[in-house]
């Protein structure tokens, strides 16, 4: 079996790259993990289910942190948490829970494991109305949560064309991970709201591709495309279109667009919002970004530290671990500078590194939060040069490959990670991989923040996974 992923350049078909199963396999995922996808206006995510006795069991407050502010406290066996304005309290080994003053029961126990609230999964369509407040869906066999009007929805049809092709249109761009062998093509979306259409299987009146199915399990979406010849898809339309057709139907490359795989594509080009194009090169591998700085002081860690005076700590940190492994490191800013989000993408893209990395600190949650783009809707993009909000669009698939990497080394190290998708700036506007990492202390202790040991830690487990793939981002780059 082959994994591969078309990027999409505007509306112009795009170039292949290829992964090994085993390797897709070994990065995104174990097969064994059990996971739950979350899909909200605010941010698309996973967390992880642990099973207790038979159940399936999720940390509350990992699974409401991400939409709203959220506080926890144990004291004996009693956990009081707190989401928004709405208190909570559940006693671990009891099936009660009390929420804004109202007694629930919950299907099984509470259960309370170092300080973390876990919940059986099947209480969820009773305990979540009452902290969001608002429309969710939740599908407890495939373990997918939607919260608000989030689903993306598509239609797929035969356009009878010699030989036909398989047309699907989604109602927001999505970037699955695809994977081909003889007869059948397979897209798996792990982190876009792609519910089922009317039926889950779709028999089309065409000889070559004669059905799709739909399924969903696990924390993610797939479809299967069985097909009587070899199959490869493409991207069109911002990502809101996937062709399905056999590769003789690849239209010819036009002047402006992206090269075939048998030549190298052009250094990409983005015009800024000021309107000053920027041209890569290969001379950095990395551009490792402390986030605020200058004028902007970002959070107030403690009266007396500002998140930039932590960002750049942790920033030289990692540069000097990303050079002990062997890869050039540039720092966006090396003192108290104020950098607009602008300069900081329009520098990175000029440089030609194969990675950005921001670094960003809070005093909220434990330990490590990646996250990668959650694209907005932007307009077309024109030849080589693409739209400044979704210039990310073509490096989403490797942004999440650096994204598992990292979170496998943080975890080998003992330090809480979590991994997101956001839109968030400047990740939108990288032409290359680009991860955000904000790092909280795993104590109370804010002072952790500033500690050498914790600083070199992170950084150390950042570097070890970034080297990992090194190969696989710097092919991104020629």
């Amino acid at each position: 079996m082959r994994w591969s992923r078309y990027l999409p350049l505007g509306s112009c078909f795009a170039l292949l790259t290829v992964l090994t199963l085993a390797t897709a396999l070994l990065l995104f995922s174990s097969p064994d993990e059990k996971r739950m996808s979350i899909y909200s206006n605010v941010a698309n995510y996973s967390v992880s289910v642990v099973e207790r006795d038979n159940l399936d069991y999720v940390a509350l407050l990992e699974l409401l942190e991400p939409l709203g502010t959220v506080t926890a406290k144990a004291s004996g066996d009693h956990w009081r948490f707190r989401y928004k304005q709405i208190d909570s309290e559940f006693i671990a080994g009891k099936h009660r829970a009390r929420v804004q003053g109202s007694d629930l029961d919950l299907p099984a126990n509470f259960l309370l494991e170092n300080g973390r609230g876990l919940v059986p999964i099947s209480s969820l369509n009773a305990l979540l109305p009452r902290f969001l407040g608002g429309p969710f869906a939740f599908n407890q066999i495939a373990r997918r949560l939607f919260v608000g009007n989030v689903a993306i929805h598509f239609t797929a049809q035969i356009d009878k064309t010699t030989p036909s092709k398989l047309v699907m249109n989604f109602t927001s761009p999505v970037n699955p991970m695809i994977a081909t062998e003889p007869g059948r093509l397979r897209m798996v979306f792990t982190h876009e709201a792609v519910v089922a259409p009317g039926s889950q299987t779709l028999t089309f009146n065409s000889e070559v591709i004669p059905s799709a199915s739909f399924q969903e399990s696990n924390g993610t979406a797939e479809l299967l495309i069985t097909g009587n010849a070899p199959m490869m898809a493409s991207f069109s339309n911002d990502g809101r279109t996937i062709t399905i057709a056999a590769p003789s139907t690849t239209p010819p490359l036009t002047q402006g667009q992206m090269q075939s795989p048998a030549g190298p594509p052009p250094p990409p080009t983005v015009i800024a919002s000021t309107g000053a194009p920027f041209a890569g090169n290969k001379h950095v591998f990395a551009v490792v970004d402390a986030a605020h700085g200058g004028d902007e002081r970002g959070a107030a860690l403690r009266e007396d530290l500002p998140e930039k005076d932590v960002t750049l700590a942790m920033a030289r940190a990692l540069r000097t671990e990303m050079t002990a492994r062997g890869l050039t490191t540039l720092l966006l800013r090396d003192g108290d500078l104020t950098l607009s989000l602008d300069q900081r993408a329009a520098t990175t893209n000029s440089s030609g590194a194969a990675i950005y990395l921001s670094l960003h600190a809070t005093t909220e949650g434990s330990g490590v939060r990646l996250y990668t783009a959650l694209m907005p809707s932007g307009a077309a993009s024109r030849g080589p040069f693409l739209d400044w909000s979704t210039a990310q669009t073509a490096s989403q698939a490797t942004s999440q490959i650096a994204q598992a990497a990292v979170t496998a080394e943080l975890r080998n190290k003992q330090v809480p990670v979590r991994s997101f998708s956001a839109p968030l700036r400047p990740l939108n506007n990288i032409t290359a991989a680009a991860l955000a990492i904000e790092i909280s202390p795993t104590t109370n202790n804010v002072s952790q923040l500033t500690s050498v040991e914790y600083q070199q830690l992170i950084a150390g487990a950042v570097a070890t996974g970034v080297a990992a793939i090194r190969d696989r981002l710097q092919a991104e780059r020629r």
